[in-house]
Protein backbone atom coordinates (compact mmCIF):
# COMPACT_ATOMS: atom_id res chain seq x y z
CA UNK A 1 0.00 0.00 0.00
CA UNK A 2 1.33 3.47 -0.76
CA UNK A 3 2.84 5.36 1.80
CA UNK A 4 0.31 8.01 3.11
CA UNK A 5 -2.53 5.73 2.43
CA UNK A 6 -4.78 3.58 5.39
CA UNK A 7 -7.23 0.85 5.43
CA UNK A 8 -10.50 1.68 7.13
CA UNK A 9 -13.77 -0.78 6.12
CA UNK A 10 -12.32 -1.84 3.12
CA UNK A 11 -11.83 1.95 2.17
CA UNK A 12 -7.91 3.02 0.97
CA UNK A 13 -7.88 6.93 2.63
CA UNK A 14 -5.52 8.89 1.88
CA UNK A 15 -3.37 11.44 4.42
CA UNK A 16 -5.43 14.26 2.62
CA UNK A 17 -8.82 12.55 3.29
CA UNK A 18 -7.44 11.76 7.42
CA UNK A 19 -6.25 15.72 7.23
CA UNK A 20 -9.60 17.01 5.84
CA UNK A 21 -11.50 15.01 8.34
CA UNK A 22 -9.64 15.87 11.54
CA UNK A 23 -9.67 19.41 10.56
CA UNK A 24 -13.52 19.36 9.91
CA UNK A 25 -14.33 17.93 13.17
CA UNK A 26 -12.53 20.41 14.70
CA UNK A 27 -15.43 22.75 14.74
CA UNK A 28 -17.40 20.01 16.51
CA UNK A 29 -14.54 20.09 19.39
CA UNK A 30 -15.29 23.59 19.77
CA UNK A 31 -19.03 23.11 19.56
CA UNK A 32 -19.11 20.99 22.43
CA UNK A 33 -16.32 23.00 24.13
CA UNK A 34 -18.78 26.05 24.32
CA UNK A 35 -21.78 23.94 25.21
CA UNK A 36 -19.83 22.64 28.49
CA UNK A 37 -17.54 25.32 29.42
CA UNK A 38 -19.85 27.51 31.34
CA UNK A 39 -21.37 25.07 33.78
CA UNK A 40 -18.36 24.78 35.87
CA UNK A 41 -17.52 28.16 37.05
CA UNK A 42 -21.29 29.65 37.44
CA UNK A 43 -21.00 30.58 40.66
CA UNK A 44 -17.08 32.44 40.34
CA UNK A 45 -19.26 34.08 37.29
CA UNK A 46 -21.58 34.86 39.35
CA UNK A 47 -19.39 36.32 42.04
CA UNK A 48 -18.10 38.31 39.38
CA UNK A 49 -21.36 39.43 38.02
CA UNK A 50 -22.04 41.06 41.61
CA UNK A 51 -18.41 42.54 42.06
CA UNK A 52 -18.88 44.55 38.73
CA UNK A 53 -22.06 45.91 39.77
CA UNK A 54 -20.77 47.02 42.90
CA UNK A 55 -18.49 48.56 40.98
CA UNK A 56 -20.55 50.20 38.96
CA UNK A 57 -23.29 51.43 41.70
CA UNK A 58 -21.45 51.00 44.86
CA UNK A 59 -24.00 47.85 45.95
CA UNK A 60 -24.41 44.20 45.74
CA UNK A 61 -26.36 43.01 42.76
CA UNK A 62 -30.24 42.35 42.97
CA UNK A 63 -31.22 38.54 42.88
CA UNK A 64 -33.33 38.91 40.60
CA UNK A 65 -31.50 40.90 38.23
CA UNK A 66 -28.48 38.38 38.47
CA UNK A 67 -30.73 35.33 37.81
CA UNK A 68 -31.64 37.33 34.66
CA UNK A 69 -28.46 37.98 33.88
CA UNK A 70 -26.88 34.57 34.21
CA UNK A 71 -30.22 33.05 32.39
CA UNK A 72 -29.02 35.56 29.52
CA UNK A 73 -25.48 34.20 29.74
CA UNK A 74 -26.29 30.76 29.18
CA UNK A 75 -29.45 31.05 26.70
CA UNK A 76 -28.32 33.21 24.48
CA UNK A 77 -25.84 30.68 23.51
CA UNK A 78 -28.63 29.35 21.80
CA UNK A 79 -29.96 32.28 20.32
CA UNK A 80 -26.71 32.71 18.21
CA UNK A 81 -26.80 29.13 17.23
CA UNK A 82 -30.73 29.66 16.15
CA UNK A 83 -30.22 32.78 13.93
CA UNK A 84 -26.55 31.12 12.49
CA UNK A 85 -28.20 27.65 11.87
CA UNK A 86 -31.11 29.35 9.47
CA UNK A 87 -28.04 30.87 6.85
CA UNK A 88 -26.15 27.73 6.92
CA UNK A 89 -27.74 27.08 3.01
CA UNK A 90 -27.01 30.28 2.13
CA UNK A 91 -23.68 30.81 3.29
CA UNK A 92 -22.50 27.45 2.21
CA UNK A 93 -23.75 28.14 -1.43
CA UNK A 94 -22.07 31.63 -1.10
CA UNK A 95 -18.38 30.45 -0.06
CA UNK A 96 -18.38 27.01 -0.56
CA UNK A 97 -17.92 24.09 2.22
CA UNK A 98 -14.33 25.14 3.16
CA UNK A 99 -14.10 28.69 3.02
CA UNK A 100 -17.57 29.21 4.84
CA UNK A 101 -15.82 27.31 7.68
CA UNK A 102 -12.45 28.97 7.11
CA UNK A 103 -14.27 32.26 7.60
CA UNK A 104 -16.65 31.12 10.54
CA UNK A 105 -13.89 30.62 12.85
CA UNK A 106 -13.69 34.53 13.07
CA UNK A 107 -16.60 34.27 14.97
CA UNK A 108 -14.73 31.99 17.13
CA UNK A 109 -11.80 33.98 17.28
CA UNK A 110 -13.74 36.95 18.55
CA UNK A 111 -16.11 35.51 20.65
CA UNK A 112 -13.53 33.69 22.36
CA UNK A 113 -11.73 37.03 23.19
CA UNK A 114 -14.51 38.97 24.08
CA UNK A 115 -14.96 36.23 27.06
CA UNK A 116 -11.75 35.73 28.18
CA UNK A 117 -11.24 39.60 28.42
CA UNK A 118 -14.44 40.31 30.35
CA UNK A 119 -13.03 40.10 33.70
CA UNK A 120 -10.07 42.44 32.69
CA UNK A 121 -12.33 44.70 31.78
CA UNK A 122 -15.20 44.60 34.20
CA UNK A 123 -17.72 43.68 31.60
CA UNK A 124 -20.50 41.19 32.10
CA UNK A 125 -21.72 42.46 28.75
CA UNK A 126 -18.36 41.61 26.65
CA UNK A 127 -19.24 37.48 28.03
CA UNK A 128 -22.88 38.29 27.17
CA UNK A 129 -21.80 39.45 23.46
CA UNK A 130 -19.09 36.57 23.75
CA UNK A 131 -21.64 33.51 24.20
CA UNK A 132 -23.61 35.08 21.09
CA UNK A 133 -20.86 35.34 18.98
CA UNK A 134 -19.45 31.84 20.21
CA UNK A 135 -23.07 30.31 19.64
CA UNK A 136 -23.07 32.08 15.71
CA UNK A 137 -19.93 30.38 15.17
CA UNK A 138 -21.71 26.74 16.50
CA UNK A 139 -24.36 27.42 14.95
CA UNK A 140 -22.95 27.46 11.37
CA UNK A 141 -20.51 24.44 12.44
CA UNK A 142 -23.09 22.11 13.32
CA UNK A 143 -24.23 22.35 9.96
CA UNK A 144 -21.08 23.00 7.50
CA UNK A 145 -19.37 20.16 9.63
CA UNK A 146 -21.35 17.03 8.72
CA UNK A 147 -21.98 18.65 5.22
CA UNK A 148 -18.67 19.01 4.22
CA UNK A 149 -17.66 15.46 5.62
CA UNK A 150 -20.69 13.65 4.35
CA UNK A 151 -19.95 14.85 0.97
CA UNK A 152 -16.03 13.89 0.79
CA UNK A 153 -16.96 10.49 2.68
CA UNK A 154 -17.24 7.25 0.75
CA UNK A 155 -20.93 5.55 0.99
CA UNK A 156 -19.53 2.57 3.65
CA UNK A 157 -17.97 4.93 6.10
CA UNK A 158 -20.40 7.59 5.73
CA UNK A 159 -22.25 6.82 8.58
CA UNK A 160 -19.26 5.82 10.66
CA UNK A 161 -16.93 9.60 9.57
CA UNK A 162 -20.65 11.39 10.38
CA UNK A 163 -20.42 9.90 14.00
CA UNK A 164 -17.04 11.71 14.19
CA UNK A 165 -18.72 15.12 14.54
CA UNK A 166 -20.96 13.73 17.99
CA UNK A 167 -17.57 12.41 19.17
CA UNK A 168 -15.99 15.86 18.98
CA UNK A 169 -19.01 17.28 20.54
CA UNK A 170 -18.63 15.07 23.25
CA UNK A 171 -15.04 15.06 23.35
CA UNK A 172 -15.46 19.21 23.46
CA UNK A 173 -18.05 18.93 26.49
CA UNK A 174 -15.82 16.65 28.82
CA UNK A 175 -12.35 18.59 28.14
CA UNK A 176 -14.35 21.75 29.30
CA UNK A 177 -15.83 20.08 32.72
CA UNK A 178 -12.27 18.89 33.43
CA UNK A 179 -10.65 21.72 32.33
CA UNK A 180 -13.49 23.72 34.59
CA UNK A 181 -12.35 21.60 38.19
CA UNK A 182 -11.18 24.15 40.86
CA UNK A 183 -8.17 22.09 40.77
CA UNK A 184 -7.51 23.23 37.41
CA UNK A 185 -9.15 26.42 35.68
CA UNK A 186 -12.16 26.56 37.63
CA UNK A 187 -11.01 29.43 40.26
CA UNK A 188 -11.63 32.86 40.58
CA UNK A 189 -8.22 34.27 38.78
CA UNK A 190 -8.38 31.92 35.96
CA UNK A 191 -12.18 31.58 34.88
CA UNK A 192 -11.35 33.78 32.28
CA UNK A 193 -8.69 31.67 30.61
CA UNK A 194 -11.27 28.72 30.77
CA UNK A 195 -13.47 30.82 28.40
CA UNK A 196 -10.64 32.32 26.16
CA UNK A 197 -9.41 28.66 25.21
CA UNK A 198 -12.20 28.26 22.80
CA UNK A 199 -9.86 30.22 20.47
CA UNK A 200 -7.53 27.16 20.54
CA UNK A 201 -9.53 25.01 17.96
CA UNK A 202 -10.38 27.76 15.97
CA UNK A 203 -6.73 28.99 15.54
CA UNK A 204 -5.73 24.71 14.55
CA UNK A 205 -8.51 24.43 12.35
CA UNK A 206 -7.87 28.32 10.90
CA UNK A 207 -4.23 26.57 10.27
CA UNK A 208 -5.24 23.30 8.73
CA UNK A 209 -7.58 24.02 6.27
CA UNK A 210 -6.15 25.97 3.51
CA UNK A 211 -4.58 22.19 3.12
CA UNK A 212 -7.69 20.81 2.85
CA UNK A 213 -9.14 20.09 -0.58
CA UNK A 214 -13.20 21.80 -1.29
CA UNK A 215 -16.00 19.18 -1.52
CA UNK A 216 -15.55 17.98 -5.27
CA UNK A 217 -19.18 17.97 -5.21
CA UNK A 218 -19.90 20.95 -4.82
CA UNK A 219 -16.98 22.59 -6.76
CA UNK A 220 -18.69 20.53 -9.90
CA UNK A 221 -22.51 20.52 -9.50
CA UNK A 222 -22.56 23.87 -8.40
CA UNK A 223 -19.55 25.94 -9.06
CA UNK A 224 -18.87 24.22 -12.38
CA UNK A 225 -15.08 23.91 -11.80
CA UNK A 226 -14.47 20.64 -13.60
CA UNK A 227 -10.79 21.10 -13.40
CA UNK A 228 -10.53 22.22 -9.79
CA UNK A 229 -13.43 18.81 -8.73
CA UNK A 230 -10.62 16.35 -10.83
CA UNK A 231 -7.64 17.95 -8.61
CA UNK A 232 -10.17 17.45 -5.28
CA UNK A 233 -11.11 14.09 -6.32
CA UNK A 234 -7.64 12.87 -6.86
CA UNK A 235 -6.35 14.22 -3.65
CA UNK A 236 -8.87 12.62 -1.78
CA UNK A 237 -9.02 9.21 -3.12
CA UNK A 238 -5.45 8.35 -4.11
CA UNK A 239 -6.67 7.89 -8.12
CA UNK A 240 -5.01 9.70 -11.36
CA UNK A 241 -8.36 8.67 -13.78
CA UNK A 242 -11.32 10.25 -12.15
CA UNK A 243 -12.77 10.71 -15.39
CA UNK A 244 -15.19 8.00 -14.69
CA UNK A 245 -16.12 9.49 -11.48
CA UNK A 246 -17.67 13.06 -12.94
CA UNK A 247 -20.64 11.07 -15.56
CA UNK A 248 -22.99 11.20 -13.55
CA UNK A 249 -21.96 14.06 -11.75
CA UNK A 250 -22.63 15.87 -15.43
CA UNK A 251 -26.60 14.32 -15.28
CA UNK A 252 -27.09 15.45 -11.90
CA UNK A 253 -25.93 18.54 -12.96
CA UNK A 254 -27.87 19.01 -16.09
CA UNK A 255 -31.01 17.89 -13.83
CA UNK A 256 -30.46 20.69 -11.37
CA UNK A 257 -30.34 23.50 -14.14
CA UNK A 258 -33.71 22.20 -15.99
CA UNK A 259 -35.08 22.59 -12.26
CA UNK A 260 -35.64 25.54 -10.39
CA UNK A 261 -33.26 25.99 -7.24
CA UNK A 262 -34.86 24.48 -4.11
CA UNK A 263 -35.25 27.59 -1.02
CA UNK A 264 -36.29 26.80 2.35
CA UNK A 265 -40.01 26.92 1.45
CA UNK A 266 -39.70 25.10 -1.37
CA UNK A 267 -38.92 22.22 0.92
CA UNK A 268 -42.71 21.93 2.58
CA UNK A 269 -44.09 22.93 -1.06
CA UNK A 270 -42.38 20.05 -2.52
CA UNK A 271 -44.02 16.63 -2.34
CA UNK A 272 -40.62 15.15 -3.28
CA UNK A 273 -38.62 17.05 -0.63
CA UNK A 274 -41.81 16.99 2.27
CA UNK A 275 -41.21 13.52 3.72
CA UNK A 276 -37.62 14.38 4.00
CA UNK A 277 -37.75 17.56 5.34
CA UNK A 278 -40.16 16.09 8.03
CA UNK A 279 -38.18 13.30 8.98
CA UNK A 280 -35.34 15.46 9.20
CA UNK A 281 -37.03 17.84 11.77
CA UNK A 282 -37.93 15.06 14.12
CA UNK A 283 -35.22 13.25 14.23
CA UNK A 284 -33.14 16.65 15.39
CA UNK A 285 -36.24 16.99 17.77
CA UNK A 286 -35.60 13.54 19.03
CA UNK A 287 -32.23 14.36 20.19
CA UNK A 288 -33.05 17.49 21.89
CA UNK A 289 -36.20 16.54 23.38
CA UNK A 290 -35.16 13.28 24.48
CA UNK A 291 -33.98 15.04 28.11
CA UNK A 292 -30.03 14.63 27.54
CA UNK A 293 -29.49 18.39 27.73
CA UNK A 294 -31.66 18.38 30.85
CA UNK A 295 -28.97 15.87 32.07
CA UNK A 296 -26.39 17.83 31.00
CA UNK A 297 -27.18 21.43 31.69
CA UNK A 298 -28.57 20.77 35.22
CA UNK A 299 -26.67 17.05 36.04
CA UNK A 300 -24.78 18.03 38.70
CA UNK A 301 -28.02 19.26 40.57
CA UNK A 302 -29.31 15.76 39.49
CA UNK A 303 -26.49 14.20 41.12
CA UNK A 304 -27.11 16.01 44.40
CA UNK A 305 -30.29 15.05 44.75
CA UNK A 306 -29.33 11.55 44.39
CA UNK A 307 -27.30 11.60 47.23
CA UNK A 308 -23.86 11.92 45.38
CA UNK A 309 -20.56 13.48 47.91
CA UNK A 310 -19.24 14.89 45.03
CA UNK A 311 -21.32 15.60 41.94
CA UNK A 312 -19.04 16.99 39.95
CA UNK A 313 -16.70 13.77 39.37
CA UNK A 314 -20.15 12.41 38.98
CA UNK A 315 -21.11 14.88 35.96
CA UNK A 316 -17.08 14.10 34.87
CA UNK A 317 -18.01 10.15 34.64
CA UNK A 318 -21.27 10.99 33.04
CA UNK A 319 -18.62 12.86 30.20
CA UNK A 320 -16.48 9.65 30.25
CA UNK A 321 -19.54 7.47 29.23
CA UNK A 322 -20.96 9.97 26.63
CA UNK A 323 -17.52 9.60 24.80
CA UNK A 324 -17.30 6.10 25.48
CA UNK A 325 -20.23 4.94 23.89
CA UNK A 326 -20.21 7.50 20.96
CA UNK A 327 -16.72 5.52 20.13
CA UNK A 328 -19.12 2.49 20.21
CA UNK A 329 -21.67 4.04 18.07
CA UNK A 330 -18.57 4.64 15.76
CA UNK A 331 -18.69 1.06 15.03
CA UNK A 332 -21.92 -0.27 15.53
CA UNK A 333 -23.25 2.26 13.05
CA UNK A 334 -22.44 0.89 9.37
CA UNK A 335 -22.52 -3.02 10.75
CA UNK A 336 -26.55 -2.13 12.58
CA UNK A 337 -27.62 0.53 10.55
CA UNK A 338 -28.67 4.23 11.56
CA UNK A 339 -32.44 3.46 11.73
CA UNK A 340 -31.69 0.15 14.12
CA UNK A 341 -29.27 2.23 16.62
CA UNK A 342 -31.69 5.33 16.45
CA UNK A 343 -34.79 2.79 18.09
CA UNK A 344 -32.42 0.67 20.01
CA UNK A 345 -30.98 4.53 21.76
CA UNK A 346 -34.62 5.47 22.03
CA UNK A 347 -35.88 2.63 23.87
CA UNK A 348 -33.22 2.28 26.16
CA UNK A 349 -33.69 5.82 26.89
CA UNK A 350 -37.19 5.80 27.53
CA UNK A 351 -36.74 2.73 30.32
CA UNK A 352 -33.98 4.70 31.51
CA UNK A 353 -36.18 7.92 32.09
CA UNK A 354 -38.90 5.65 33.57
CA UNK A 355 -36.27 4.19 36.43
CA UNK A 356 -34.68 7.38 36.90
CA UNK A 357 -38.36 8.82 37.89
CA UNK A 358 -39.43 6.07 40.20
CA UNK A 359 -35.88 6.01 41.78
CA UNK A 360 -35.84 9.79 41.89
CA UNK A 361 -39.43 9.55 43.96
CA UNK A 362 -38.38 6.72 46.36
CA UNK A 363 -34.95 8.44 47.27
CA UNK A 364 -36.56 9.92 50.75
CA UNK A 365 -37.92 6.61 52.09
CA UNK A 366 -35.64 4.47 50.24
CA UNK A 367 -31.50 5.87 50.06
CA UNK A 368 -30.25 3.04 48.21
CA UNK A 369 -32.22 4.18 45.65
CA UNK A 370 -29.56 6.92 45.00
CA UNK A 371 -27.33 4.40 43.13
CA UNK A 372 -30.47 3.15 41.29
CA UNK A 373 -30.87 6.77 39.88
CA UNK A 374 -27.03 7.10 38.92
CA UNK A 375 -26.99 4.06 37.06
CA UNK A 376 -30.23 5.17 34.73
CA UNK A 377 -28.48 8.59 33.85
CA UNK A 378 -25.10 6.68 32.93
CA UNK A 379 -27.43 4.19 31.33
CA UNK A 380 -29.76 7.48 29.70
CA UNK A 381 -26.59 9.13 28.38
CA UNK A 382 -25.02 5.98 27.16
CA UNK A 383 -28.28 4.93 24.86
CA UNK A 384 -28.30 8.85 23.83
CA UNK A 385 -25.17 7.92 22.48
CA UNK A 386 -26.11 4.76 20.84
CA UNK A 387 -28.19 6.23 18.49
CA UNK A 388 -29.98 9.93 19.03
CA UNK A 389 -26.89 11.72 19.63
CA UNK A 390 -24.66 10.87 16.49
CA UNK A 391 -27.25 10.10 13.82
CA UNK A 392 -29.52 13.32 13.80
CA UNK A 393 -26.61 15.22 12.69
CA UNK A 394 -25.44 13.39 9.17
CA UNK A 395 -28.76 11.64 8.59
CA UNK A 396 -30.08 15.04 7.51
CA UNK A 397 -27.21 14.42 4.19
CA UNK A 398 -28.16 11.41 3.44
CA UNK A 399 -31.94 12.07 2.88
CA UNK A 400 -31.20 14.93 0.81
CA UNK A 401 -29.58 15.54 -2.74
CA UNK A 402 -26.83 18.04 -3.85
CA UNK A 403 -29.47 21.10 -4.43
CA UNK A 404 -31.95 20.53 -1.51
CA UNK A 405 -28.78 19.41 0.81
CA UNK A 406 -27.82 22.75 2.36
CA UNK A 407 -31.41 24.70 2.92
CA UNK A 408 -32.40 21.03 4.45
CA UNK A 409 -29.27 21.63 6.21
CA UNK A 410 -30.32 25.14 7.91
CA UNK A 411 -34.29 23.98 8.72
CA UNK A 412 -32.45 20.98 10.41
CA UNK A 413 -30.15 22.90 12.22
CA UNK A 414 -32.62 25.20 13.02
CA UNK A 415 -34.64 23.22 14.45
CA UNK A 416 -32.44 21.68 16.70
CA UNK A 417 -30.89 24.65 18.33
CA UNK A 418 -34.73 25.87 18.84
CA UNK A 419 -34.95 22.69 20.71
CA UNK A 420 -32.23 22.73 22.38
CA UNK A 421 -33.22 26.99 23.40
CA UNK A 422 -36.42 25.81 24.93
CA UNK A 423 -35.33 22.76 26.88
CA UNK A 424 -32.44 25.76 28.24
CA UNK A 425 -35.12 27.71 29.11
CA UNK A 426 -38.03 25.31 30.59
CA UNK A 427 -36.44 22.63 32.41
CA UNK A 428 -35.60 24.29 35.69
CA UNK A 429 -39.46 25.56 35.87
CA UNK A 430 -41.32 22.03 34.66
CA UNK A 431 -38.58 20.34 37.39
CA UNK A 432 -39.84 22.86 40.04
CA UNK A 433 -43.35 21.95 39.07
CA UNK A 434 -43.23 18.64 38.58
CA UNK A 435 -40.52 17.23 40.80
CA UNK A 436 -39.01 13.64 40.40
CA UNK A 437 -41.53 12.85 37.69
CA UNK A 438 -40.10 15.13 35.43
CA UNK A 439 -38.75 12.64 33.31
CA UNK A 440 -41.75 10.89 32.62
CA UNK A 441 -42.73 13.84 29.95
CA UNK A 442 -38.96 13.13 28.21
CA UNK A 443 -40.37 9.18 28.24
CA UNK A 444 -43.61 9.81 26.32
CA UNK A 445 -42.06 11.81 23.68
CA UNK A 446 -39.00 9.62 23.47
CA UNK A 447 -41.97 6.83 22.96
CA UNK A 448 -43.40 8.66 20.80
CA UNK A 449 -40.31 9.27 18.57
CA UNK A 450 -39.29 5.56 18.94
CA UNK A 451 -42.91 4.76 17.03
CA UNK A 452 -42.33 7.41 14.66
CA UNK A 453 -38.68 6.30 13.28
CA UNK A 454 -40.07 2.64 13.25
CA UNK A 455 -42.52 3.43 10.86
CA UNK A 456 -41.55 6.61 8.88
CA UNK A 457 -37.81 6.80 8.94
CA UNK A 458 -35.83 4.45 6.24
CA UNK A 459 -32.45 2.65 6.40
CA UNK A 460 -29.55 4.21 4.63
CA UNK A 461 -26.42 1.83 5.46
CA UNK A 462 -24.93 1.12 2.53
CA UNK A 463 -27.01 2.73 0.14
CA UNK A 464 -26.64 5.34 -2.44
CA UNK A 465 -28.44 8.52 -2.81
CA UNK A 466 -30.00 6.86 -5.30
CA UNK A 467 -31.73 4.00 -3.65
CA UNK A 468 -31.97 6.51 -0.10
CA UNK A 469 -34.50 8.61 -2.56
CA UNK A 470 -36.20 5.64 -3.64
CA UNK A 471 -37.03 4.66 -0.75
CA UNK A 472 -39.45 7.63 -0.62
CA UNK A 473 -41.16 7.18 -4.39
CA UNK A 474 -41.47 3.58 -4.31
CA UNK A 475 -44.69 4.09 -6.14
CA UNK A 476 -43.14 4.30 -9.60
CA UNK A 477 -41.75 1.39 -10.97
CA UNK A 478 -39.40 3.12 -13.28
CA UNK A 479 -37.12 4.47 -9.90
CA UNK A 480 -37.54 1.04 -8.22
CA UNK A 481 -35.99 -0.63 -11.58
CA UNK A 482 -33.27 1.91 -11.24
CA UNK A 483 -32.66 1.28 -7.65
CA UNK A 484 -31.92 -2.70 -8.47
CA UNK A 485 -29.67 -1.55 -11.04
CA UNK A 486 -27.80 0.23 -8.52
CA UNK A 487 -27.52 -2.63 -6.26
CA UNK A 488 -24.54 -4.37 -7.69
CA UNK A 489 -22.43 -1.15 -7.46
CA UNK A 490 -19.40 -0.64 -5.50
CA UNK A 491 -19.40 0.78 -2.11
CA UNK A 492 -17.87 3.98 -2.46
CA UNK A 493 -19.89 6.94 -3.22
CA UNK A 494 -17.10 8.23 -5.16
CA UNK A 495 -17.29 5.15 -7.68
CA UNK A 496 -21.51 5.14 -8.21
CA UNK A 497 -20.31 8.82 -10.32
CA UNK A 498 -20.34 7.49 -13.97
CA UNK A 499 -22.64 4.23 -14.26
CA UNK A 500 -26.40 3.88 -15.02
CA UNK A 501 -27.46 7.10 -14.50
CA UNK A 502 -31.35 6.62 -13.74
CA UNK A 503 -34.41 8.50 -13.42
CA UNK A 504 -32.77 9.60 -10.09
CA UNK A 505 -30.30 11.89 -8.90
CA UNK A 506 -27.62 10.77 -7.70
CA UNK A 507 -27.66 11.57 -4.96
CA UNK A 508 -31.68 10.48 -4.03
CA UNK A 509 -33.96 12.95 -5.40
CA UNK A 510 -36.56 11.79 -7.54
CA UNK A 511 -37.53 13.43 -10.81
CA UNK A 512 -39.36 12.46 -13.90
CA UNK A 513 -37.94 12.21 -17.60
CA UNK A 514 -40.13 14.61 -19.27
Amino acid sequence: MPAGFQQLGGEILTGTFVLSVFTAVLGSLEFGYNIGVINAPQKIIEQEYNATWVHRYGEPIPAGTLTSLWSLSVAIFSIGGMLSSSCVGFVSEWLGRRKAMLINNMFAFIGGSLMGLSKLCRSYEMLILGRFIIGAYCGLASGLTPMYVGEIAPTSLRGALGTLHQLAIVTGILIAQVLGLESLLGVEDLWPILLGLAVVPAVFQMALLPFCPESPRFLYIVRCQEHQAKRGLRRLTGRQDVSSMLVEMKEEKRKMDMERKVSILELFRSPLYRQPIIISILLQLSQQLSGINAIFYYSTSIFMKAGVQSPVYATIGAGVVNCAFTVVSLFLIERMGRRTLHMLGLGGMCICAVIMTTALALLDSIPWMSYISMLAIFGFVAFFEIGPGPIPWFFVAELFSQGPRPAAMAVAGFSNWTANFIIGMCFQYVAELCGPYTFLIFAALLLFFLIFTFFRVPETRGKTFDQIGASFHQDSAGMMDSMNMELGKPSTELDYLGENSSCLKSDGTAHSLE
